[in-house]
């Protein structure tokens, strides 16, 4: 029995095809292997040994000396009083707040700081 030439040149071709992607494949997998890796990872796998953790602490910073906005607190007594009608109304604090510029001379300040990893060359 014979298969038609139209046939066997299609199960050819696809042969053809299957050999070559899996040819291509296998070659690509073989260059990609033998590549070196990108300087990014191999940087961050190298130094990862370099790291330290650093708990949370107070640290001390040098503040420059600078102008600020604080808020002012007044309280003004407001004496009893009758009113037209005889009416006696009593005294009361009233409050009232203001703003006031104020120069605030360098000094050490406390901040705190979270914990993190410290990657710095030393």
């Amino acid at each position: 029995m014979r298969t038609s030439i139209r046939v066997r040149r299609l199960l050819a071709g696809a042969a053809t095809t299957g050999l070559l992607a899996g040819g291509a494949a296998v070659g690509l997998a073989g260059t990609a292997s033998a590549a070196p890796a990108p300087a990014s990872v191999v940087s961050g796998t190298q130094h990862h040994d370099a790291c330290q953790w650093l708990k949370g602490h107070w640290e001390k910073k040098w503040v420059k000396a600078h102008w600020e906005k604080k808020p002012v607190h007044h309280k003004t007594w407001h004496p009893g009083h009758y009113d037209h009608h005889g009416t006696w109304h009593k005294g009361y604090w009233k409050d009232s707040y203001s703003y006031k510029w104020v120069y605030v001379p360098a000094h050490w300040e406390h901040h705190w700081v979270k914990g993190h990893w410290d990657c710095r060359h030393h």
